[in-house]
């Protein structure tokens, strides 16, 4: 009876885990939705008179690998956004973008745009593959990028 009981309990404790567990990626989702652009939308954002930024966060090994730029987007390193957050500024729209599958790296971004109460932060939905599939023009990206970033030399003494 007792071990009937124990599983029991600990059937219902593990239901109550995947529950909560459903509930938040839900609730991640829709927030995720909530701060994404089509590449028609993000277009009429980069119409003239619009101040939106674009941002660029695709790792140095995808930049590599598809050297090209939407025009007027300033290429940042995901890591220095992550690390330095002030990058975004708090009074401007940003959209950044990424060639990650299910925008892996856009979201990375986001997420933590909007630990920090930076709500004006939106992600290209499907990145550069989406606005390139819709035509949209792109430009050789040129600027000198590293594939890594050095630790700092440690220090003695």
């Amino acid at each position: 009876m007792h071990l009937t009981l124990g599983v029991i309990v600990v059937a219902l404790a593990a239901l109550s885990v995947l529950v909560i567990l459903r509930r938040k990626n839900r609730r991640d989702q829709l927030e995720m939705e909530q701060h994404s652009v089509t590449a028609e939308q993000l277009r009429e954002l980069l119409a003239p008179n619009q101040e939106v930024l674009l941002f660029d966060v695709r790792q140095p090994l995808d930049l590599l690998a598809y050297p090209e730029i939407i025009p007027g987007a300033q290429r940042i390193a995901p890591k220095e956004v992550i690390e330095k957050p002030s990058l975004i500024p708090q009074t401007k729209d940003v959209v950044v973008y990424c060639t990650c599958p299910g925008d892996k790296t856009s979201r990375m971004v986001l997420r933590r745009a909007l630990k920090l109460h930076l709500y004006r932060v939106k992600l290209l939905k499907g990145g550069l593959a989406a606005w390139k599939e819709k035509g949209y023009p792109v430009e050789p990206y040129k600027d000198v990028f590293h594939l890594y970033t050095p630790s700092p030399a440690p220090r003695s003494g």
